[in-house]
């Protein structure tokens, strides 16, 4: 019989207590057992994901999904050594951030320690379920994720080996649990079941995180979209910025660090724009430009909304800027607080940019693609973290903690 929420949310909460006073070493045997135990189970996991690659496509899924959605054999051992880079990271619990003797005499500490229950609200990506796991797991946290109903064969395929794996560690199976995504229930009943859950991380599409925003009275750590781009400066390298350009926005299309907006300051617009248009093109970009950019055949002509665009394709939307004004003016206005990035050779040029353009990362002379918690050395990561209270950027360990003030005295009364 499939758990409600609650139920399994109270489970959750027996499983944190006793995960939080796990040693590194018993949680970091579970991380190395999870991973043997995907690439052991490869074929029961690739079968389960053919399956939801077999109805997606039949639902005529956008491609960008599907290859979101999609596994194979390479993506399954990067799952496990996400688990394994966790692993050799060190444990956030139990971390003094600052502490000191208090003029009366007082020891105050304040430590790392986990949230305890951590729902994660997701579409598709069913790596997410490895790494959400993994990284609840090391920071002590249990987890209840709620993967899309396009996903659920391979989730609960993931999620099986995990627990299996967790289980042979002496630990309780139930540190994972998938959630029902047969209908939306189970998600409005996560995004209510404050007091039982602690926080909630929504990581999918800009309707999904409005949503879980909006309606959730759990509190929640918003996930934010990628509507990044990359300026290329008057003072920039060409070839240094083609390079750029193209792999931020061909490298992998389908994820929220995938360049979507391309600005060109006038002074290089003659030269540059023609080079980078004909590159895109020959990548099999569809570039939506301003004025200056449908001089090139090809190019269709940019609404405001393109502007506004998350892709997650081979599109990009581009414009000619006339000054780093203009350019930092207009991705404050379509940018989502992603990632930014400056190609540049002046360091004026970067410091301002650095300084005025207000988003989670901030690129100088580098693809926006490195906003990740694995290229950062965080080894997996949760997600990318738009917003500004407790975390921002990508979140790795740390972020998967709060703090609690320890106070030892000596008889002290006040």
């Amino acid at each position: 019989m499939t758990l409600t929420v609650a139920d399994a949310a109270r489970q959750a909460r027996r499983a944190s207590i006793a995960l939080a006073t796990a040693t590194r070493a018993v949680k970091d045997a579970a991380l190395e057992a999870m991973a043997e135990a995907l690439l052991t189970n490869s074929a029961e996991i690739l079968d389960a994901n053919a399956l939801d690659i077999e109805a997606a496509e039949a639902a005529q899924t956008p491609a960008h999904m599907i290859d979101r959605l999609r596994l194979d054999e390479a993506r399954l051992a990067g799952m496990a050594q996400g688990l394994r880079d966790v692993a050799r990271l060190a444990d956030p619990v139990g971390e003094v951030v600052r502490g000191s003797t208090l003029a009366n005499g007082l020891e105050m500490r304040q430590v790392r320690v986990p949230f305890g229950v951590v729902g994660i609200i997701y579409e598709a990506r069913p790596n997410v379920t490895a790494d959400a796991a993994g990284i609840c797991l090391k920071s002590g946290n249990a987890a209840l994720l709620r993967g899309s109903s396009s996903a659920a064969h391979s989730n609960a395929a993931i999620v099986s080996v995990l627990r299996e794996a967790a289980r042979s560690q002496g630990l309780s199976p139930d540190v994972v649990q998938l959630l029902s995504s047969d209908s939306r229930e189970s998600v409005k009943d996560l995004m209510r079941a404050r007091g039982l859950v602690d926080v909630l991380i929504p990581r999918g599409g800009a309707g999904l995180i409005r949503t879980v925003v909006a309606e959730s009275t759990v509190p929640v750590i918003e996930t934010g979209v990628g509507n990044c781009h990359v300026y290329v400066d008057e003072h920039a390298d060409l070839e240094m910025a083609e390079r750029i350009v193209l792999n931020a926005k061909t490298h992998r299309t389908s994820v929220c660090n995938s360049a979507e907006s391309l600005l060109v300051h006038a002074a290089l617009a003659e030269s540059f724009v023609p080079r980078i248009t004909r590159a895109l093109q020959e990548a099999g970009v569809l570039v939506h430009g301003d004025e200056r950019f449908q001089e090139i055949p090809g190019v269709v002509a940019a609404t405001p909304s393109d502007y506004e665009t998350e892709y997650l394709a081979m599109e990009m939307s581009a414009a000619v800027v006339p000054s780093l004004d203009a350019a930092i003016e207009h991705i404050r206005r379509y940018s989502s607080q992603h990632t930014d990035a400056i190609v540049t050779g002046s360091t004026q040029a970067a410091r301002r940019f650095i300084a005025e353009v207000d988003s989670a990362a901030v690129m100088v002379n580098a693809s926006t693609r490195f906003t990740d918690g694995g290229e950062f050395g965080f080894g997996a990561e949760i997600g990318i973290s738009t917003q500004k209270l407790h975390a921002r950027g990508p979140m790795g360990l740390t972020e998967m903690t709060t703090t609690k003030y320890v106070v030892t005295g000596d008889g002290h009364v006040r």
